[in-house]
């Protein structure tokens, strides 16, 4: 991070601006909007500085820049057309450890403008730290689009509010509770109709009721790791939850996208891995919930396809604990399309079983026969440590030693590793290419369409601009 974003109150703070031309009248512009004091030199001023002058907003300095102008002011732009000019500010505002920005030269900036969004009181900063402008005003008009106007008066209304409900309500984790509620009752909609005397009411009845921490478990699935396939809902509810209790499969990506403040509880569920155990994870989110937390249950895939998901909902049941189920696109879906393999086909393959490769301690088997039909695809997920016993079974129930078979790793990933072979080799593959968790198994015929079917990170892709997650964070 090259800059610290900081939101620096300037009303009535004088700040100097060198130049008199557009450039300088854009920053100056920005600056009054901030209620800055502002002192101006130059040989010559553009119109608008005149009027300014004039409305008692600006006071206008005719001549040329010396240092000792620096004096008794917090903040000095460099807004000429004269490299040297503005040099000679920088310099001069550097020795004496002021903060300058010389306009279009990055390297002569203490600090920057960045792109706004104002919804005031809401103010978002967009900067691609002197880099790319353009890129930061694109990104900027793509919010604008997204961010209601609404905001800025909802902004000042709990604003209103604020002491009252500090006052009222003890600990944070309680007022966070209440505000949430707030956001999503409909106050919100008084505001959006410019209703404001009664959503004031409507928040006053809120703030009169009895308030009581109410825990939650939000059990979401995350996908199989590319955070653009998480759906809304798993995003919205990751942003609010009070803790995060999360596998090892879900990506780095993703949990960079859940609340920077919640706590993060990580118990595994990973194949040679020390993890919880289930009853345990089980009772940490029952004694989350009953302290009146909001907790992310985050799950790799989904939490209903192999995830255990039902397993702990069940556990929450005697409590009388609500909870939300948020599917996920399950690895089998995910790591099959960003490999080019399609599931089912009308020539290779008309049904799709889905197999763990982890029995159940009592010894239970999968049906190896069913799942040697041919013309049908098998996933198995969880299955490199067993590989071997996978491909020996499945031969001897009948299905075919060429049947083609594909390893996905870090399916749906940038680091997405694909690596087709047959059934008989598939154990022989698994070790001599050293693959790693986590990583699917498709068997079935629809494996041979892989090379004329994979788009992922080997074709190119129609530009798209910023997209939502990753690529442009």
């Amino acid at each position: 991070m090259q800059y610290l974003p900081l939101f620096v109150k300037l009303t009535g703070k004088p700040v100097l601006i060198v130049g008199g031309g557009a450039v300088a009248l854009r920053k100056a512009g920005t600056l009054l909007s901030a209620g800055a004091k502002l002192y101006v030199i130059s040989p010559e001023f553009a119109p608008e500085f005149i009027e300014w002058q004039q409305q008692g907003k600006a006071e206008l300095i005719t001549g040329y820049f010396s240092p000792e102008l620096l004096d008794g002011k917090l903040l000095v732009i460099a807004a000429t057309d004269n490299d040297s000019v503005n040099g000679a500010v920088y310099d001069a505002a550097t020795a004496r450890n002021m903060l300058v920005n010389t306009v279009d030269d990055q390297p002569k900036c203490g600090f920057i403008f960045p792109s706004i969004i104002d919804r005031n009181p809401i103010i978002i900063a967009i900067s691609s730290f002197g880099t790319a402008p353009v890129l930061a005003r694109r990104l900027r008009e793509k919010l604008e689009t997204l961010l209601p106007q609404h905001l800025g008066p909802l902004a000042q209304l709990v604003g209103r509010f604020r002491d009252q409900v500090k006052a009222k309500i003890k600990g944070f984790a309680a007022r966070r509770q209440f505000w949430e509620k707030v956001f999503n009752s409909d106050v919100v909609r008084d505001v959006q109709a410019n209703q404001l005397p009664q959503a004031e009411q409507r928040l006053s009845a809120l703030l009169a009721e009895p308030q009581q921490l109410a825990g939650e478990v939000y059990v979401v699935g995350a996908g199989p790791g590319d955070p653009e396939l998480l759906t809304l809902k798993a995003l919205q509810l990751m942003q609010q939850a009070d803790v995060v209790v999360y596998d090892y499969l879900v990506s780095p990506e993703i949990m960079q996208l859940v609340r920077r403040d919640a706590e993060l509880i990580c118990v595994g569920k990973k194949a040679g891995a020390h993890s919880v155990a289930q009853q345990d994870t089980n009772q940490i989110l029952i004694d989350l919930a009953l302290a009146g937390k909001k907790i992310c249950r985050l799950k790799g895939g989904d939490p209903f396809i192999f995830g255990r998901g039902g397993e702990e909902i069940q556990a929450l049941l005697p409590h009388n604990i609500a909870f939300q189920v948020v599917p996920g696109v399950t690895a089998a879906a995910g790591c099959a399309a960003y490999a080019g393999i399609p599931l089912t086909h009308r020539d290779h393959a008309q049904s799709v079983q889905f197999v763990t490769g982890h029995c159940r301690k009592d010894g239970s088997e999968p049906d190896w026969q069913s799942m040697s039909t041919p013309n049908q695809t098998v996933v198995i997920y969880m299955g490199l440590m067993k590989a071997a016993y996978i491909q020996q079974q499945l031969i001897s129930a009948g299905r075919a030693a060429t049947t083609p078979v594909a390893i996905v790793e870090n399916g749906t990933r940038l680091e997405q590793r694909i690596i087709t072979t047959e059934l008989s080799e598939l154990a022989e593959r698994v070790s001599s290419e050293q693959v790693q968790s986590p990583a699917l198994l498709i068997i079935g015929e629809v494996v041979s369409l892989q090379q004329q079917l994979h788009w992922f990170g080997a074709r190119p892709q129609s530009p798209v601009f910023a997209q939502p997650l990753t690529r442009l964070r």
